[in-house]
């Protein structure tokens, strides 16, 4: 079933503008600026992210049995969600819009044909530029199967329409159809379509990843797991290695493939030392969210981040000089699941056993800081199943089967790596140095780490090499790091304790896969 969205409209509809085009519109529209660097900078308003309270699936009958309802797929009625299209529709009348037509995924075989809709010039920019752009050949035969309707001045009536607030992100998956409305995050766009994604390439076979992905000089493809704030598109971005994509990806019996044709990386304190393949990326053409610039100069400042943390910049995948274009590449050998530890217990690398591996996919660990997010004041630990759960409209099971599945078909290695802190946690010790970090994966991908042995530490039961070349041998357990033995070991059995409590939750997984179950209880971490 092909999208039918009709839109009849007595305002201007502007189909696949060029990005100084797009700009020109935008400035026009008095939407936003451009910086010293060329790159468009936008305010999202009262929502400097997501929104996932406001984000519904449709109860449709051909999903009601397959979608894994809760708070993460929060359900809406047909009868709300034809409201609100027809809200839509009658808003959109009288206004200018901005028509993107173009592609989710680099794979031909695989790939997603999508049409995006938009009230803001920029929002239209921004999917321009994180989308894959058509060819004029492809652009004369495209039929989306997918279209996003993004009104960021439409609100809902709550009393009305069965949303929780004025906001809304609403996925129909029988008439193949997003409504956004109430926000003017630009990510809702984005994230929309990997949810569409996350549901449509399951039922193929095929797993969908939150993930970064890349290729050495012989072909070698390496996979980043990790939620936001971990160094997923930092440590992904390698001067020595092709970049295949920063942050979604697809895994294929033909191997992996990108969902996007450009990148949204995190740039609050971006530096040039640090990362300086997005710190070039970001010129005419890039869109950045919330940044603030020097008004004298138009410069970004990108060590403010009075307005957010979640400072944001979209830009072609062309704009890093070594990207894979098209983003396609064969079988991963190497997978790495990122966290962020802030409580300074976990090994900053350790070498996963399948089960380990799946045990850590299903966690999702990382660590929320004190500021990141109201309410938050100390450091938390957050688990994101899949390292995606806000995107996953199916059950955990039928993600962690298909990964099980790929590793043992092609026999990659997996590894744990903590980019957060040693020595203790958050106010005690200090982030991993990310020069140590890039020692360590880069051992893991040429292979190595393996040439040393690995000790296995007693909490987490997590397999720790005894050497890595560059990096102190003390700083390879984190005990050894800690000046107080003790407060070390009471500090990772509380954690260890945290997954064991989340894991409760997989207590009715699939009997389907009661093999991945069991191998998961063997490898949970010990708890006191």
């Amino acid at each position: 079933m092909k999208a039918n969205v009709q839109i009849n409209t007595q305002g201007n509809m502007q189909f696949q503008l060029k990005v100084q085009e797009l700009i020109e519109r935008a400035l026009a529209r008095k939407e936003g600026n451009v910086t010293a660097t060329g790159a468009f900078r936008a305010f999202t308003g009262a929502y400097t992210g997501r929104s996932p309270k406001d984000k519904f699936i449709v109860t449709e009958p051909s999903v009601m049995d397959k979608v894994d309802w809760g708070q993460v797929n929060q359900p809406m009625s047909t009868e709300h969600f034809d409201q609100l299209y027809e809200l839509a529709m009658t808003y959109m009348q009288d206004k200018e819009l901005f028509v993107f037509d173009g592609f989710a995924g680099a794979d031909e075989l695989h790939r997603l044909p999508i049409r995006i809709i938009n009230e803001y010039a920029w929002h239209n920019l921004f999917v321009k530029q994180l989308f894959i752009r058509p060819t004029d050949e492809e652009l004369e035969g495209h039929k989306a199967e997918f279209t996003v309707i993004a009104l960021p001045g439409l609100k809902a009536d709550p009393a009305l329409h069965g949303t929780n607030s004025e906001t809304f992100i609403c996925l129909s998956f029988e008439k193949k159809l997003v409504l956004i409305g109430g926000t003017e995050y630009a990510g809702e766009m984005k994230k929309s379509i990997f949810s569409v994604l996350n549901y449509l390439l399951p039922l193929e076979g095929n797993l969908p990843m939150h993930c970064s992905a890349n290729v050495g000089e012989a072909g070698d493809v390496a996979l980043f797991f990790g939620l936001s704030g971990t160094g997923k598109t930092t440590l992904s971005a390698d001067p020595n290695r092709r970049l295949i994509g920063d942050d979604e990806h697809g895994w294929t019996d033909q191997g992996v493939y990108n969902f996007e044709g450009g990148c949204y990386a995190k740039c609050a304190h971006l530096s040039p030392e640090k990362e300086p393949q997005i710190w070039q990326a970001i010129g005419h053409g890039a869109v950045l969210e919330n940044v603030i610039i020097d008004p004298a100069t138009g410069k970004e400042i990108y060590s403010d981040t009075s307005l957010t943390e979640n400072t944001r910049a979209a830009y072609p995948i062309e704009a890093i000089p070594n990207a894979v274009i098209p983003g396609v590449a064969g079988h991963p050998k190497v997978i790495i699941f990122l966290t962020a530890d802030a409580f300074g217990v976990l090994p900053p690398i350790a070498k996963l056993t399948k089960e380990q591996a799946m045990y850590h996919f299903l966690s999702g660990y990382t660590s929320k800081l004190a500021g990141t997010e109201r309410g938050v004041t100390a450091p938390e630990a957050t688990f994101s199943t899949c390292f995606g759960a806000p995107f996953l409209p199916l059950r955990p099971a039928v993600y962690a089967k298909l990964l099980g599945q790929q590793i043992d078909k092609h026999e990659a290695k997996v590894y744990l790596v903590n980019t957060g802190w040693t020595g203790g946690p958050v106010g005690v010790g200090k982030r991993m140095p990310l020069a140590l970090t890039r020692a360590m994966v880069t051992a893991a991908l040429n292979g190595t780490i393996e040439e040393a042995g690995f000790t296995q530490e007693p909490i987490f039961g997590l397999y720790c090499p005894d050497a890595v070349e560059g990096v102190p041998s003390e700083v390879l357990q984190p005990k050894h790091t800690w000046q107080d033995a003790a407060a070390y070991e009471e500090a990772a059995r509380a954690l260890a304790k945290r997954f064991a409590q989340n894991f409760q939750k997989f207590a009715d997984i699939d009997p389907s896969i009661t093999s991945v179950a069991d191998a998961l209880s063997a490898a949970q971490p010990a708890a006191k």
